[in-house]
């Protein structure tokens, strides 16, 4: 029924339990993936731009390596249970429009993403990103929580 999925992670603790989820559906499904992570830009107002310079570039850094780790962990889920998987890393600061595009442009016929991520008070309820993917996606969607 399915063949390729699109699943985002940002690494948090339900975000991995749905990769796991998802790509054991993968597997049932003889489906491929696409692990999906989104790295927010650098954001910080200052009067002074040239003091902030040296801790975007370390922001930049930082933020590369844990999206490069984050997939690693992933890509290794899919690889030992014999998923063939691919891995995206894209810095955006609407993860929503990235997910949506990212699965429209790899041609996804699933997006399977965690019902919330780490995001402030709105990982108490249904993610903001989940619910924005949910409301603007023409794919089907499946959450896990």
């Amino acid at each position: 029924m399915f063949h390729h999925i699109l699943i985002p992670t940002d690494g948090s603790s339900l975000s991995s339990s749905a990769v796991e989820k998802a790509l054991t559906f993968a597997q049932e499904a003889g489906a491929q993936a696409t692990l999906l992570t989104v790295i927010e830009p650098f954001q910080v107002f200052s009067l002074a731009p040239d003091q902030i310079s040296s801790t975007s570039a370390d922001y930049r850094e930082l933020a590369t390596a844990q999206a490069e780790r984050i997939l690693s962990m992933a890509e290794a889920q899919a690889n030992s249970l014999g998923v063939p998987c691919e891995t995206v890393s894209v810095e955006h600061d609407q993860p929503h429009e990235v997910i949506v595009g990212t699965a429209l442009q790899r041609n996804c016929d699933l997006i399977a993403m965690a019902s919330h991520g780490r995001r402030g008070l709105s990982a108490l309820f249904l993610g903001s990103q989940t619910v924005k993917v949910l409301t603007s996606s023409k794919i089907p969607v499946l959450v896990y929580r």
